[in-house]
């Protein structure tokens, strides 16, 4: 505890009350848990742990079958890729005789590492050295040795000093390639010997379209399952899944659709051991699993077909909930396949239920098969799971709830348990400073309805006054493309317990709700979401859950963007805070990377032809409609929305002598890593309300810059 707290309730004013939950333990338990994998045995485990005590560093760990626990890259090593800017697929572990070869990529250079060993003793060897180019989800050929790839080039983009060519500048270049391994792995000392010439150069397999992801060999290594997508499209609008074969040479050949494009998209391919391939696609309005039983036929089936079977589980509910997420990174798996089963993570408005299925597909004719498939519901303590994979009769996932942190979890199918083996939390607050989420379902514009994940203030110390209501803390999640989640979050629980209500809104364009909500928002950025917000907010101050003199709007990113437009297009919020958020349409545009370059054609309309749009929905043009206080947060380095976005925001407000806070930070890119930023950041917004809403109080808060 960092602030002193009694057994016996004394009163105070919300917003005001003391509580054991520091901005410096938010930072301490805010450690960064993804993409764990299992290795050759199917018991020893992988997964990756992002460090905001060690600057954020990535640090790839590993649990041998003996249970002893390591990690693989000491410092200042740090595994994690830019590709698309958001990474993810940053390592994988491949399978060479009955071992585990670990590859991953460096930070520092963007390169292959092999990683033999672990710690101070691991031995680096490079397996790139292609400058320029960036990796991504990688997987090992079982066949050749080597490794494929998605590669983002570089190499060509700045063309500013060349003769002729000044002031063009071209996007980077996306493909699959299969990268040569050098082997054995050279000891650490001599990696800085090998010569560029040493290494091959990555040798491109696929082209044609603008971005590719997901490259998947079946177990025999024959044929290779991928992903790709083209401007103006993000993989969640339309994105299409090839299979191709794999020539003994390596060579990639007869390359097929299987699915997708036309208004449908695509979602983590992957093989069963017996040459099935699953997918996830959203034909039915829903991400629902498919299977393709013949290579050569390309007729997918619904793994849910009407012929499936179930029990403890509704099917109805599962053909009307999400398999799928939104593609920000690589690497990303809602369910996993085992040798005789599936076991697969279901989302219903916002929580997430885990169920098995055992496959079964009978052929109606020569030319289909029909689903028999049975399904089975897991009961589990958890609401939400990722990262999904699948060893020896036992899954591995990402799992928490609002009362458990998201921790690395085990789950034994013979004894159907579960088994924490790594928490996202050192330890957990007593349970009566713990807020837990109700799922709300509002009205809102068009006689439509959106959901959101309201928390009640919670102090087992204190009581507020008679009569009185609590502040509000609006949440809008990034994306927009995204959705609120009811994992336990100390950063939630920081302004609950301190007499704060908080509601994390699920506005239209969210996922988890189907297609149709989530396309809500194709030309209504800015509108459907701030409504949304803004209805929010009036439900729960009608139903008496807060003070309408008190609600403050915060997000990160495009939900910084929402926060903005709410700010400067209503009069509901009184307060906001804007992380690393965008107030010039048009200037995005202009800044952003390729990823994320054609985003706005759905979201907003097509450039320039709806310039008038954008310019109407940007805030930095209507400066005049904003009244209340704002405080920014931005990383220096940021590349998704570069600092001008804040700083054009600050210089107009602060010019029109409205309060303003503009905190900046050196070496933080698109989110906040570094533990002494997210404390101050926290203890920042904290103040910040705390003055705009005139709250006496005794807390321990970051000093301000002055602000009238």
């Amino acid at each position: 505890m960092t602030e002193q707290t009694t057994t016996q309730r004394k009163q105070a004013a919300y917003g005001a009350w003391l509580s054991p939950i520091s901005a410096a333990d938010v930072a301490a338990g805010s450690l960064k848990l993804s993409q764990p994998l299992y290795g050759a045995d199917g018991k020893t485990l992988y997964w990756l742990e992002g460090r905001p005590q060690e600057g954020g560093r990535q640090v790839l760990v590993r649990r041998g079958a003996d249970g002893q626990v390591a990690d693989v890259n000491a410092a200042p090593f740090s595994v994690r890729t830019l590709v698309h800017e958001y990474g993810g697929g940053a390592y994988t572990v491949g399978f060479d005789k009955g071992k585990d070869r670990v590859f991953a990529v460096g930070m520092a250079d963007q390169q292959i590492y092999e990683i033999a060993g672990s710690g101070e003793k691991a031995d680096f060897q490079a397996v790139t050295g292609a400058m320029g180019m960036r990796f991504a989800d990688l997987v090992f050929d079982p066949r050749q040795g080597g490794l494929i790839a998605v590669v983002e080039d570089h190499t060509g983009v700045d063309l500013t000093d060349a003769p002729g060519l000044e002031g063009l500048a071209c996007e980077p270049i996306n493909y699959l390639a299969s990268i040569a391994v050098p082997s054995p792995a050279k000891s650490r000392e001599q990696e800085t010997s090998v010569q560029a010439g040493q290494i091959a150069e990555p040798m491109m397999l696929t082209c044609g379209y603008d971005f590719f992801s997901t490259p998947r060999f079946s177990k025999d290594g024959k044929k290779l399952a991928y992903m790709a997508w083209k401007h103006p499209n993000m993989p969640w609008d339309e994105s299409v899944l090839f299979i191709a074969e794999v020539g003994a040479d390596g060579s990639i050949t007869n390359h097929r659709k299987v699915l997708g494009g036309a208004d449908v998209s695509v979602f983590q391919p992957q093989w069963g051991a017996d040459g099935t391939l699953y997918f996830v696609a959203d034909q039915s309005g829903y991400w629902q699993l498919y299977a393709l039983k013949d290579f050569y036929e390309l007729e997918p089936v619904p793994v849910l077909g009407p012929e499936a079977s179930a029990e403890g589980v509704a099917l109805d509910l599962l053909r009307r909930s999400e398999c799928g997420l939104p593609m920000w990174v690589f690497g990303q798996s809602t369910y996993a396949v085992l040798e005789d089963c599936l076991v697969v993570a279901y989302n219903h408005h916002g929580i997430w239920r885990l169920v098995r299925i055992e496959p079964a597909f009978e052929g109606e004719d020569m030319l289909g098969y029909v689903s028999k498939s049975r399904v089975f519901a897991i009961e589990a303590p958890y609401t939400e799971f990722a990262y999904l994979t699948g060893g020896d009769k036992r899954v591995c996932m990402l799992a928490g709830s609002a009362q458990i942190a998201n921790s690395v979890v085990e789950y034994d199918l013979e004894r159907a348990v579960f088994q924490t083996i790594k928490s996202g939390a050192a330890g957990l607050p007593p349970s009566g400073y713990l807020s837990s989420p109700e799922v709300i379902e509002f009205p809102t514009e068009a006689g439509k309805t959106a959901f959101a994940f309201y928390y009640p203030p919670v102090n087992q110390d204190f009581d507020a006054p008679t009569g009185s209501l609590p502040p509000l803390i609006v949440k809008c999640h990034g994306g927009p493309t995204g959705c609120a989640s009811s994992l336990f979050s100390l950063a939630v629980q920081y302004w609950t317990s301190r007499g704060f209500a908080f509601v994390d809104v699920n506005y239209g364009g969210s996922t988890g709700f189907g297609r149709e909500y989530r396309k809500r928002l194709n030309q209504n950025w800015g509108v459907v979401d701030v409504q949304d917000a803004c209805n929010a907010v009036k439900y729960l101050t009608a139903a008496g859950k807060a003070d309408r003199q008190a609600v403050a709007i915060s997000g990160g990113s495009a939900g910084g963007f929402t926060v903005l437009a709410a700010l400067t297009f209503t009069d509901v919020f009184k307060a906001g805070a804007s992380h690393y958020g965008i107030g010039d349409l048009e200037a995005l545009l202009r800044d952003t990377h390729k990823f994320e370059s054609r985003y706005l054609d759905n979201l907003v309309g097509a450039y320039p032809f709806s310039k008038a749009v954008y310019q109407s929905r940007s805030p930095i043009n209507h400066i005049d409609k904003l009244a209340c206080p704002v405080i920014f947060f931005q990383g220096l380095e940021d590349k998704v929305v570069p600092p001008n976005q804040a700083e054009a925001m600050v210089k107009a407000l602060k010019a029109k002598g409205i309060p303003t806070v503009y905190i900046a930070y050196e070496g933080e890119q698109h989110g906040f890593r570094k533990a002494e930023n997210i404390i101050y950041t926290l203890e920042s917004e904290l103040g910040f309300f705390l003055k705009v809403f005139k709250i006496e109080h005794q807390h321990k808060i970051a000093e301000l810059p002055a602000f009238a």
